[in-house]
C-alpha cells in the first residue's frame, strides 16, 4: 500500500469525511445499502487539504497522462476538483452532466472540448463506476479521446473494476477502501467489530442486510 494512500486516508478521517452507520445504512444512487460512506467532497471546505488534493490529483495526471490536452470533471462531485486540476496544469476544462440540461442549450457537456482532444476525467469517488463511465461515454460520443481517469477515492468493487476494464479506461486514485479501513482501525476511528461488519458488506454489497 502506497504512502500517499495512507496519508490521504488519514486526512479524510481527520475531517470526519468517513461515516460509519451500520444501524442506519446509507442508500447509494445505485440503490445499494451501505454502512459506510466516504464524503471526500468535504475536502473542499478545508483550504490546506483542498490544496493537497489539487496538487496530488494534478501530479497523478502529469505522471500518468503527460499527453493530456484537457480535463473533464464529472458533475456534480468532481466539478470543483476538476477545475482546480485544470487550473494547476493550465489545461482547458469542461464538465459532464448526468443528463442533458432540460432548458437553454440542452448541453450534456458544459465547456469547450476540441474534437479529438486527449482528455483525462476527474472524479471524486468510484463506487459501482456507472456514473463515471457514463461520463466517459458522453465524452467519446463528443469526439474526445479519453486517455484515463483520476479519482480521489475508490471502493474497489470487482463490479467497478470489471466495468472499467470493459470500457478500456485506466483508473488511478489517491486512496481506496483498504487504506481507509486500515488507517481507521489503527487510529481507533473504528473498532474491530466494525471491520467484521464492513467485510460482510463488501463481500456482497448489492445484497447486504445489516
Amino acid at each position: 500500500m502506497s504512502t500517499l494512500k495512507k496519508i490521504f486516508a488519514g486526512k479524510l478521517l481527520d475531517i470526519k469525511a468517513i461515516k460509519l452507520q451500520p444501524e442506519q445504512p446509507f442508500t447509494w444512487a445505485s440503490g445499494w445499502k451501505s454502512p459506510f460512506y466516504c464524503d471526500n467532497r468535504k475536502t473542499l471546505s478545508y483550504p490546506s487539504l483542498r490544496n493537497f488534493v489539487k496538487l496530488e490529483l494534478s501530479r497523478l495526471v502529469a505522471e500518468e497522462y503527460p499527453e493530456a490536452e484537457a480535463i473533464a470533471g464529472v458533475a456534480t462531485g468532481a466539478i470543483a476538483q476538476g477545475a482546480l486540476v485544470a487550473e494547476e496544469l493550465s489545461l482547458p476544462f469542461a464538465y459532464v452532466r448526468p443528463k442533458p440540461k432540460d432548458h437553454g442549450l440542452t448541453n450534456l457537456i458544459e465547456g469547450e472540448l476540441a474534437a479529438g482532444a486527449k482528455v483525462v476525467v476527474i472524479e471524486d469517488l468510484i463506487s459501482t463506476g456507472g456514473s463515471s463511465l457514463k461520463a466517459v461515454e458522453a465524452l467519446r460520443q463528443h469526439g474526445c479521446e479519453v486517455i484515463g481517469m483520476v479519482a480521489s477515492y475508490t471502493y474497489g468493487f470487482p463490479v467497478a473494476e470489471e466495468a472499467f476494464r470493459e470500457a478500456g479506461v485506466h483508473l488511478t486514485t489517491l486512496t481506496d477502501y483498504e487504506a481507509v479501513v486500515e488507517t481507521a482501525l489503527a487510529t481507533g476511528y473504528i473498532r474491530p467489530e466494525h471491520v467484521e461488519t464492513l467485510a460482510a458488506w463488501r463481500k456482497d454489497p448489492a445484497h447486504w442486510n445489516q
